[in-house]
């Protein structure tokens, strides 16, 4: 059966007693079509003579229409910022109710109680939905590391006759029905440039191949059971490969560039999906979530209206801090806000007190604000700016040279970040853990036993930055400016050195090169020694500091156990290069 006996049937068993002139005004098909069709239905029994529903059609109906539904919520939404930092999408409010809410009211309006939401960041926010609409919510372990795939995947078992729904979308009208005949994937009738399916005159989803302006795929979508089981399969085996983790759960409807379900066209543009700030302002200018802190911040910044406040974008997380970017009257900026469990890691007061010190000086952002109490923080954006390449040596030379050129400056501050107690503050955060390495008491032990020779050997102690790595270093045709200084305080500015050498991960060949870069090959033995000792100590200040962050459920990958090997082995190159001292 075809789309057009589908909705031409759906139309009368729903409403007997249509007529064909009535019946093409509803189907929106010709007159011939409409006779063309009936004669058919009729043919295959689905109609009688007075063109009445058979009780195969009934039959019909009753095996494939809706018995469930699974509401996709336990995202971060990214791209919803700063909202997101606030409240899960799902529950922002759209004239006056919550867009979960609006789904389950137009679930029930076509009697399906059978309702599960997935869930996962802020979890706990939706429990009241268990006793306000008897829903149940299905946790998604996966969330913060992968896509809806995965999570899709723990929603399996309760997929049969079933509608999925993504919790950021707001429909002006009901898009669901007490009857269905086959599944369907709902996509937009206009052409965008985001859009990436095209469907032809089939109603076939076919993956976009150009860069025109395509259909958008909304997300809402049916199966009856028979897809349902295929879903099913298809979802277990791909979830099973990592090429899929950041997969959405639409890529197991696809085969060989079509998706295996037909198009849903909705031609009334009746569905709407909220990714961003801005198209929440543009669909409901009195929603209570655009009062927002940051956008407020910004505001009074900038002493702007909040719809001057435009192309809202997430940058890429940081290890400390989640970030954003936008434009106002012309001038793109970066927004900072603390990330989990910044407040204990970070003293505010003190990076303002940096930042206060050393802006306007050509050396650091150009900051804008800056808080010195919860750390929200607002910069200009550097247009085509990267990041310094720690394996290209013109580009490190020009960073490294700048970093010189900001300790010749011996700036001063009223505190200091000693690394020795950082260690054991960090550990402290633990909370009574221990560490995951099994030697790590031996390892701290090796390592505070250094703290004589660096003691003897330290010359200035003036602002240092503490945080060097190569992606603090801003790269852009006017300027090379030195971004982030969260732990900057009075130390040895060969400090700046050795946490350069961590972040970049180099083996010893060019930890000794950029010592020689700084120092223009003039860097004695003793200073050396000492900025290895640097490496080992500060080493373990950030293998502490990411275990700190694991128990957060933040990981580094790799980075967490580089950081301990230079705790452990640049102890051992100190011992061996002191021995080399002693023998001469």
């Amino acid at each position: 059966m075809n789309k057009q006996e589908q909705e031409i049937l759906k139309i009368l068993y729903e409403q007997n007693g249509k007529t064909q002139r009535e019946l093409a005004k509803s189907s929106n098909c010709s007159l011939g079509l409409v006779n063309n069709v009936l004669k058919k239905l009729k043919e295959d029994g689905y109609i009688d003579d007075q063109m009445k529903t058979t009780s195969k059609t009934k039959k019909l109906f009753q095996d494939n229409s809706p018995k469930s539904a699974v509401i996709l919520a336990a995202g971060f939404g990214m791209r919803m910022v700063p909202i997101n930092l606030e409240i899960p999408k799902g529950l922002l409010k759209v004239k006056g109710e919550t867009l979960v809410e609006r789904i389950i009211h137009q679930l029930h309006d076509v009697n399906i109680r059978e309702i599960y939401v997935v869930v996962g960041f802020m979890k706990e926010s939706y429990e009241y939905l268990i006793d306000k609409y008897n829903v149940k919510l299905i946790f998604s372990p996966d969330y913060s590391t992968k896509n809806n795939l995965h999570s899709l995947k723990y929603a399996l078992p309760h997929l049969s006759n079933t509608y999925i729904i993504p919790c950021d979308i707001w429909c002006r009208k009901n898009p669901f029905n007490k009857n269905e005949l086959d599944s369907w994937y709902m996509v937009s009738n206009s052409l965008s440039e985001d859009g990436l399916v095209r469907v032809n005159k089939k109603s076939e989803i076919l993956l976009s191949t150009t860069d025109e302006k395509a259909n958008k795929m909304i997300g809402i979508t049916y199966l009856v059971k028979s897809d349902s089981q295929k879903l099913k399969v298809r979802l277990k085996e791909l979830s099973e490969n990592k090429k899929y983790n950041q997969a959405f759960w639409e890529d197991a409807l696809f085969e060989n560039g079509k998706m295996t379900i037909l198009a849903n066209i909705d031609r009334e543009e009746i569905a709407y999906e909220i990714n961003t700030y801005e198209e929440l302002r543009d669909l409901d200018t009195n929603s209570q979530n655009l009062e927002n802190k940051a956008i407020k911040i910004i505001e009074e910044a900038l002493d702007v209206k909040s719809s001057e406040i435009v192309d809202i974008a997430v940058l890429k997380k940081g290890m400390t801090n989640r970030s954003f970017i936008f434009t106002c009257k012309g001038q793109k900026y970066i927004m900072r806000i603390p990330g989990e469990g910044s407040d204990k890691l970070v003293n505010r007061k003190q990076e303002a007190a940096a930042y206060n010190v050393v802006r306007n000086q050509g050396i650091c952002d150009d900051i804008i604000y800056i808080n010195p109490e919860n750390g929200y923080k607002i910069t200009k954006y550097v247009d085509n700016a990267r990041v310094c390449d720690p394996y290209n040596e013109k580009e490190v030379r020009a960073c490294i040279q700048k970093l010189k050129e900001f300790h010749k400056r011996k700036f001063m501050v009223k505190h200091e970040f000693n690394i020795w107690k950082e260690i054991d503050f960090y550990e402290k955060l633990w909370e009574g853990k221990k560490s995951v390495y099994q030697d790590y008491e031996q390892t701290k032990a090796n390592v505070f036993s250094l703290r004589k020779f660096i003691d003897e050997n330290r010359k200035d102690y003036i602002l240092t930055h503490i945080d060097a790595n190569p992606d603090n270093f801003l790269i852009s045709k006017e300027d090379i400016r030195l971004i982030d200084w969260e732990y900057a305080g009075l130390q040895d500015p060969d400090v700046d050195i050795a946490m350069f050498i961590i972040y970049a991960m180099y083996d010893r060949k060019w930890a000794d090169k950029l010592i020689d870069i700084y120092y223009e090959n003039q860097c004695d033995q003793i200073t050396r020694i000492k900025i290895y000792c640097y490496m080992a100590m500060c080493g373990l200040l950030w293998s502490n500091w990411c275990e700190y962050k694991s128990n957060l459920g933040v990981e580094y990958g790799e980075y967490s156990i580089a950081q301990y090997r230079y705790a452990k082995d640049y102890y051992k190159i100190v011992q061996e290069e002191l021995q080399k001292l002693e023998e001469k």
